[in-house]
């Protein structure tokens, strides 16, 4: 599928890419994958927002499991996931069916939901020739507005009990600094993942994690306004206990400054606002004995540190720990948000940002192992 995703967020890319890979899966075919790509153009580094930062990224440094290259089950007859060089190698250009995903189906069919592309997608993949590639200049399959609708729900059934899902596993790299930094979300320092045949993502009693994006997604959280946005996919399953409904606009494209506050208060809110929701959830059933919170977050230290201290104050708290804690290597600061996903997957309770596609992540892997709805919760 050399149409993926690129130049986005890992949350956007990670959510494509195990769509692609449940499309392989069902049709019985092999996926090809790539590295987490932000540019394109064969350079090592890409400067963004004044930094440097990686402009590939090895997908195995991220996930491991049948996505990323690994075994099915034995019971499975799938094909393994590939990688490019190598497909370059069995496929060479001259074999390969090249294919516009429009011809399949419309990525801005707003009646299509999830479940039907991938059908589509499956039924015509059945009829092709061994080597097919989507073209690069196509349509992603799976994109943002599907993503950004309840239409992604449409999948779920099928996507659930999928070995892309149930034999999801983070990379080792991922799993050696959650070890690493336990110490800052749980009382117990230990090695989860050291027992191969135990499922190693079981709940931490007690810790609640809170998704806080800072930086430039006020921005975001702005244009969403005007747009009348929902909440990503994945965190809108309806036995979810929180939902969000757009408040009316000042026309096309327009927002309201009512409108603005309520967006802001969903997807950018002040300390003062999620220290009040972090009560809020506190008190009900699922967040009975919550003594430990975690903050997955890109905000600058001052701006932590405030919050920890708004948030030590509302009482009854053993610690308070952020994404600034953790204590990463050279090569697991450039994976850190994965980092941050692990611990989330792992809370007790999760109050993450409807309009995160890396909340909404975290969302779909906690739904997959039947946690209880109403461990997840939103600003």
């Amino acid at each position: 599928m050399a149409n993926h995703v690129h130049a986005s967020g890992w949350g956007n890319a990670m959510q494509e890419h195990l769509l692609n890979a449940h499309l392989a899966y069902k049709s019985g075919r092999s996926l090809v994958f790539n590295n987490y790509t932000w540019n394109k153009d064969g350079s090592d580094y890409t400067e963004f927002n004044g930094h440097l930062i990686p402009s590939r990224i090895p997908l195995a440094a991220l996930i491991r499991g049948p996505a990323a290259g690994g075994p099915f089950p034995p019971d499975s007859p799938a094909p393994r996931a590939v990688v490019k060089e190598y497909f370059d190698q069995v496929c060479p250009s001259e074999e390969r069916r090249l294919i516009n995903s429009e011809e399949v189906s419309d990525p801005y069919d707003s009646n299509l939901d999830a479940g039907k592309v991938l059908d589509a997608w499956v039924g015509r993949l059945h009829t092709l020739p061994r080597c097919v590639e989507v073209k690069e200049d196509s349509a992603q399959i799976f994109n943002i507005w599907l993503f950004g609708s309840k239409r992604t729900l449409g999948i779920w059934p099928s996507l659930k009990t999928s070995p892309i899902l149930t034999e999801f596993r983070w990379s080792q790299l991922i799993e050696d600094a959650f070890v690493t930094n336990s110490h800052h979300f749980s009382p117990w320092v230990w090695n989860p993942f050291a027992t191969p045949s135990a499922y190693p993502y079981n709940v931490i009693p007690g810790l609640l994690v809170l998704h806080v994006r800072r930086g430039d997604f006020e921005g975001h959280c702005l244009h969403f306004s005007k747009w009348s946005s929902q909440w990503n996919g994945f965190n809108q399953f309806p036995e979810l206990p929180d939902h969000f409904e757009p408040p009316p606009t000042a026309g096309w494209g327009e927002a309201t400054p009512e409108g603005d506050e309520i967006y802001l208060r969903h997807c950018y809110p002040s300390i003062e606002q999620m220290a009040a929701r972090v009560s809020e959830v506190r008190a009900t059933p699922a967040g009975q004995g919550l003594k430990y919170i975690y903050i997955m977050t890109n905000g600058k230290r001052d701006f932590v540190a405030e919050l920890k201290d708004a948030l030590m104050k509302t009482g009854g708290w053993e610690k308070v720990a952020s994404s600034r804690d953790l204590k990463l290597n050279w090569e697991q600061q450039f994976v850190a948000q994965s980092v941050d996903m692990l611990i989330g997957q792992r809370a007790q309770m999760l109050l993450g940002n409807g309009f995160s596609s890396l909340t909404s992540n975290i969302v779909m892997l906690r739904m997959a192992r039947d946690l209880p709805p109403d461990t997840n919760r939103f600003w």
